[in-house]
């Protein structure tokens, strides 16, 4: 069984058997069963992934048959005669040697398999939990693998979800105090361009690759890319990825024959104060810069995301020539997303530089760094009306001299005024707006002929 105790006492059971991992260990005989569940009921819905010793399967399957008796016709264990060979038993092994399939069984112990077809104790997963628990989400798992890494704190089981949204997540789950767990999405990805729910999956380790099929195909993904948690040994150290390690350089692949003294790697803690020291220095030098520009009444959308999903997100907005900065919150024309933030009904009193910074088990460093420029409507729509006018947006108030030259360049070009010609003409009355449509198609001709090669020459 795979349940989860509710709040009243009650437990909630995850009925439905998905798919099934087979880990193999030291012992042969005992691997570790991995077994995906999701939850048959229409109101509640999720998914949960309960891990089961091969050794407890057994002592259930060996135990008491299930019967229904009394007046009440409740289940109660079997305590009559069990025909021979005991139901279960596989045909050809050590004790039914001259049976080679099922239909040799006599009919005594296939009319006993049809009124009792389960047993009476249930197998209850290891720690008696499930090892993880998805619900109120718009998806459920449909497929597993695990993986066995070797880091420099340990082995850890990372294990990869195919979900029926046609993604794949990779996690780890680690142990707390008290039997307690922490689990770590380290990476979620979408496989398949048109999605379409993860049917298997197999893990290559000489390849290093895991294969995934869906109805659309198959296809492969890499089991670790340390590349995308940056170039800070701070992001690779929270990223908590066994695979990874900080070399002294870069994030890339671990190795436990590596005898670098600067790699660094913490999948337990990932405590980046302690494992990078010397390091931790860069961290804020690796966020990216950018320059935005927003027009007054309108809306702005600052992008920013953190590499970690277990990192927590905060804006924080620095004027220009000022040292003080303000932290912003979701109230107001602000919206902070997992995206980053959206500023609605621009003023210009939010130019300025706007820093995304991520926390992680108390360290904090700079993702992002955004400079918008907020211009003046009646500058801007200047500049798109009149062909001379761009050049007023230079003397804009706001931001230090010349931080509008790209945008004046831009508004400058020759087809930022047939374009807006065009616009005029085609909200204007029909006929006046047939006639400028002429105008600006034959003045597009000219300049095309300018810009292209002869007939001749595209001939010869």
């Amino acid at each position: 069984m795979c349940s989860v105790p509710g709040a009243d006492g009650i437990e909630t059971h995850f009925d439905e058997l998905q798919d099934v991992f087979i880990q193999q260990t030291q012992d042969n005989k005992n691997p570790v069963i991995y077994a995906v569940f999701s939850a048959s009921g229409s109101v509640f819905k999720g998914s949960a992934v309960c891990v089961y010793s091969m050794a407890d399967i057994r002592m259930v399957f060996n135990g008491p048959f299930a019967h229904k008796e009394g007046p009440n016709y409740q289940w109660m264990p079997y305590t009559g005669k069990i025909p021979y060979p005991r139901p279960g038993t596989c045909p050809g092994g050590t004790f039914t040697p001259s049976m080679k399939s099922t239909k040799d069984y006599p009919d005594e112990v296939i009319n006993f398999m049809r009124t009792h077809p389960v047993m009476y104790n249930p197998v209850y997963p290891i720690h008696r939990q499930p090892l993880l628990v998805r619900t109120n989400v718009n998806y459920k798992f449909t497929t597993i693998a695990v993986d066995q890494v070797d880091a420099s704190d340990g082995r850890y089981e990372v294990l990869f979800l195919g979900t029926d949204q046609g993604t794949v997540q990779k996690v780890i789950v680690l142990p707390k105090d008290d039997l307690e767990t922490e689990e770590l999405i380290l990476e979620e990805v979408e496989v398949f361009k048109v999605p379409a729910p993860i049917k298997s999956m197999k893990i290559s380790s000489k390849r290093q690759q895991l294969y995934v099929s869906s109805v659309s195909g198959v296809t492969h993904l890499a089991l670790h890319r340390c590349d995308v948690y940056g170039e800070a040994c701070a992001d690779c150290c929270l990223a908590r990825d066994p695979y990874c390690a900080w070399d002294g350089k870069t994030c890339s692949r671990y190795s436990a024959s590596s005898k670098r003294r600067s790699r660094r790697q913490d999948v337990r803690h990932g405590n980046p104060m302690r494992q990078c020291r010397g390091y931790n220095s860069n961290a804020n030098k690796n966020g990216m810069d950018a320059t935005q520009y927003g027009v007054e009444g309108s809306s702005a959308f600052l992008e920013c995301q953190a590499r970690s999903p277990q990192a927590s997100i905060k804006w924080i907005l620095q004027k220009d020539n000022s040292e003080r900065k303000k932290e912003l919150r979701s109230e107001g024309r602000l919206l902070k997303t997992e995206q980053g933030l959206l500023i609605r009904s621009l003023q210009l009193s939010d130019t300025g530089i706007y820093h995304c910074t991520a926390t992680e088990n108390n360290f904090k460093h700079t993702v992002m760094r955004v400079r918008l420029h907020v211009l003046s409507a009646e500058a801007v729509t200047a500049a798109l009306l009149h062909p001379e006018a761009p050049s007023a947006l230079a003397s804009q108030p706001a931001g230090p001299p010349g931080a509008y030259d790209e945008l004046v360049q831009l508004l400058s070009q020759p087809e930022m005024g047939l374009i807006n010609q065009y616009c005029q003409g085609y909200w204007r009355p029909s006929g006046s707006a047939h006639s400028d449509a002429k105008d600006l198609q034959d003045q597009k001709r000219a300049r095309n002929r300018r810009n292209h090669p002869p007939t001749e020459e595209l001939q010869t």
